[in-house]
């Protein structure tokens, strides 16, 4: 790819949560795909591969590199007023700004091919849910509050991370529940909204994390009212995202022509580190599970170390009882540390 390097997140994949976290993303995504025309809903499946929004929203998390993660956030001085926010935006080409409008201007690009339009889209799915993460757009010397030490629910945290998951994980809904939960704009919302472009999408931020400086202080414990307070600001950015996203696809697919939705190619387990960045379907036994927190790794083919192919199960497709037991699985291939990797998020991608 020449035109933007979005391909050197393909290089050496860097396992972080970050922005919105898991849960997050995969609302914007979701409230986006309910807002979005057949024909752009078509289009985003065909550049996908047949995947939701919901199943890439997490990954450019998921495979940063030192030259994409700048792409994910915008660092500045507090007390800017609009205009001198605008001009500091405009002479960084580097940030979540950037990152926005270079994705869009490739999805709009007839001379680009598909893949490179389902990166582009890939990112961008991922890049609005940031903008509109409040500590993504921060001030540069606490690392957008990554070095604000609080406590929440007796454990330590900091402020950035509060407000990239653990408010969200406070409220306890399953994924299905925050999307019913947060997808509530009046259809006046979603006219207005869509009307907004990405300035002042991360305007906005700005403007609530300047406020949210003043709300903690180092150490601090944030209580039940804190949470009360900022929760429905969470709700409020995460349906905007979503409803800004539908937009955007809206305007850029919704006359696009479509892509042949590649089928995922049957393979032997023996050779999965031959189909990286490959949909694939592949048929083992799991020998063993490691239960991590955000996610469960599946040992497929070998226990640890000796895999030959690591499950990382997520979301809904978290619970499921796979050890012992051989399966087909299907999905894209990608290489974490040297190993072929299928991230399973639908609990529809596994047979038994």
């Amino acid at each position: 790819m020449k035109k933007y390097s979005w391909h050197m997140l393909a290089l050496g994949g860097v396992l972080v949560l970050a922005s919105w976290g898991f849960k997050g993303h995969r609302a914007v995504a979701t409230i986006a795909e309910k807002h979005l025309t057949p024909h752009t809903a078509e289009a985003a499946r065909a550049y996908l591969d047949g995947q939701s929004l919901a199943e890439v929203s997490t990954w450019a998390d998921e495979h940063r590199s030192s030259e994409t993660a700048p792409w994910h956030f915008l660092n500045l001085p507090l007390g800017l007023d609009h205009a001198q926010f605008v001009a500091f935006v405009k002479a960084s080409d580097a940030n979540v700004y950037t990152a926005i409008l270079k994705a869009e201007a490739q999805l709009k690009d007839p001379a680009l091919s598909a893949d490179q339009k389902k990166l582009a889209l890939t990112y961008l799915i991922h890049l609005v849910g940031d903008a509109h993460q409040p500590m993504h757009i921060s001030r540069k010397e606490d690392k957008g509050g990554n070095t604000i030490q609080l406590r929440f629910e007796d454990k330590g945290t900091n402020l950035h991370s509060l407000w990239d998951s653990k408010l969200i994980d406070h409220e306890g809904l399953s994924e299905t529940d925050i999307v019913k939960n947060y997808d509530t704009a009046t259809p006046a919302e979603v006219k207005q909204w869509q009307s907004d472009d990405p300035m002042e999408w991360i305007w906005e931020s700005y403007q609530l994390s300047s406020g949210l400086y003043a709300e903690v202080k180092p150490g601090q414990t944030v209580d039940e009212d804190y949470y009360q307070k900022y929760i429905p600001v969470v709700r409020k950015r995460i349906d905007q995202a979503g409803i800004r996203l539908a937009g955007e696809l809206n305007r850029l697919l919704g006359n696009a022509s479509l892509p042949e939705v590649a089928a995922a190619a049957p393979v032997d387990l023996k050779d999965i580190s031959n189909y990286v960045g490959k949909k694939v379907t592949v048929t083992g036994k799991i020998y063993s599970l490691k239960d991590i927190g955000s996610m469960v790794l599946a040992n497929m083919g070998a226990a640890y170390p000796h895999q030959l192919l690591t499950l990382a199960l997520k979301g809904e497709a978290k619970p499921l009882a796979l050890e012992d037991k051989t399966v087909t699985v299907t999905g894209q291939v990608i290489d974490y540390k040297g190993k072929p990797e299928i991230i399973v998020t639908d609990p529809a991608q596994i047979k038994f």
